[in-house]
């Protein structure tokens, strides 16, 4: 299958050559572009993008509104969102994650780790730096823990040892050689986990665990 990509950077120039890489590949297409966050939700409503590749800082709209207005009007049916980012620890870029992106990327990442990402976020992982993902936990801690609800009661032993090594950042097969389980039953695992707590992706599961003093 196709990823259907729109891209969202008010730099022209950057914008083009974004397109330029992503339209080089057989898997990827650029199905649309704007220049600010305030036309994102028009752009998604009328290419549906499987995945948004947008600026963290925009003019009028920057990408963190841009991001929860997808989210809040279009709710599971919103594309997956990878914002692009000048520094490693922005701020900006962690409230994105919390307004719902699946992870961000540098700007001056190479072409291949751009694509990689993309593919990664379009196939329902997360793309967040080590030293980013440290700041964002400790964003949550800040905030205050709080016990886990109903939710957290649904899943099985097994399905809540699989969520807390998710939360601390293990991939499928590190978890799988841990718990001496086949990689693709951790896959299904991980599934169930994000379906009965209501999670999109990874970074919604890490957040999830911290909040919840589960790790």
């Amino acid at each position: 299958m196709t990823t259907r990509v729109a891209l969202v950077d008010d730099q022209h120039l950057f914008r083009a050559g974004i397109a330029m890489v992503i339209g080089s590949q057989p898997d990827l297409e650029v199905v649309g572009e704007a220049e600010d966050g305030d036309e994102v939700l028009a752009l998604v409503r009328r290419t549906s993008p499987d995945v948004v590749v947008m600026d963290v800082r925009m003019p009028r709209v920057d990408g963190v509104a841009a991001t929860a207005t997808l989210r809040d009007a279009l709710g599971e049916d919103a594309p997956r969102v990878l914002v692009l980012t000048t520094f490693d620890l922005d701020e900006a870029a962690l409230s994105a994650i919390e307004a719902g992106a699946s992870g961000f990327v540098l700007k001056s990442a190479d072409p291949e780790l751009l694509l990689a990402s993309l593919r990664a976020v379009a196939a329902g992982n997360q793309v967040v730096a080590a030293g980013a993902t440290r700041a964002l936990v400790e964003r949550f801690r800040s905030h205050g823990r709080r016990s886990p609800g109903p939710e957290y009661e649904s899943l099985t032993p097994r399905e809540r040892e699989i969520l807390r090594r998710a939360a601390q950042g293990l991939s499928n097969a590190e978890i799988a050689a841990a718990e001496h389980l086949a990689e693709g039953t951790v896959k299904t695992h991980v599934s169930r986990v994000l379906g009965k707590l209501g999670l999109r992706d990874r970074v919604q599961l890490v957040v999830y665990a911290y909040e919840h003093d589960l790790v």
